[in-house]
């Protein structure tokens, strides 16, 4: 069965996850939230971004998505101080369980990616941004190459809203990587977690191509930076 229902005005919509994928999604998030209450977490600040008034977009790679989330409510929240996290998930199947786990923690999500409702979930991502929440996203999912910026969504989103891009990061030992295609890496019950940020990336409103190409880059290499493995 397809991921999507398209309705006759050509609108993509993403399925809904069935009631055991709810059941199950349940399940998940409260062992996600057990195992974040064990986990040490710090915060290294690396970069000097005092200047970033929220909202922000908060850019991470997908491999570290599990970490990054749970530095939220203990050290990001605390920092920029907006209303509340958006993330812009998959329109798949795997999209429709992830978003129910998020809402188990509070966080709205906006579903599509650069070839699912791209241009939709750009029009939602500026209304949440425009409200005052935050928009998370991982711009090498949801299929890779890992730690490569393949979708240009966040570059859109923070050029039609002038909104800064935050690149966030983590590092953790004691942890399990998935065997997927980007070793999704999920750190094991009391784990000493960092976390770090880099420096705030704006996208001028009249931005050339090769204007967008560089800041890309410039994105791609500030989230390597921070980013040991």
């Amino acid at each position: 069965m397809s991921d999507f229902v398209r309705k006759s005005s050509g609108v993509v919509i993403p399925r809904q996850l069935s009631w055991g994928g709810r059941i199950l999604a349940a399940a998940i998030a409260l062992f996600y939230w057990l195992c974040i209450k064990s986990w040490r977490r710090t915060w290294k600040d690396i970069a000097d971004n005092s200047r970033a008034k929220a909202p922000v977009i908060y850019c991470m790679w997908h491999s570290h998505m599990i970490l990054a989330f749970a530095s939220y409510d203990k050290h990001v929240r605390k920092k920029w101080q907006e209303k509340g996290l958006v993330v812009w998930v998959s329109a798949s199947g795997d999209g429709s369980f992830l978003a129910a786990v998020l809402a188990k923690f509070g966080a709205h999500t906006i579903r599509g990616s650069t070839s699912r409702r791209g241009p939709q979930a750009l029009l939602e991502a500026s209304r949440w941004l425009r409200k005052g929440y935050s928009i998370g996203m991982t711009p090498d999912g949801p299929r890779g190459p890992a730690h490569k910026i393949v979708q240009e969504g966040v570059i859109s989103l923070a050029q039609v809203t002038g909104c800064p891009i935050i690149p966030i990061s983590s590092f953790v030992r004691w942890k399990i990587c998935l065997k997927n295609w980007d070793r999704t890496q999920i750190p094991l019950p009391f784990a000493k977690c960092e976390f770090h940020d880099n420096h705030p990336i704006y996208v001028p409103r009249d931005a050339t191509e090769a204007e967008r190409e560089q800041i890309r880059t410039q994105l791609e290499e500030s989230l390597r930076a921070i980013t040991p493995d």
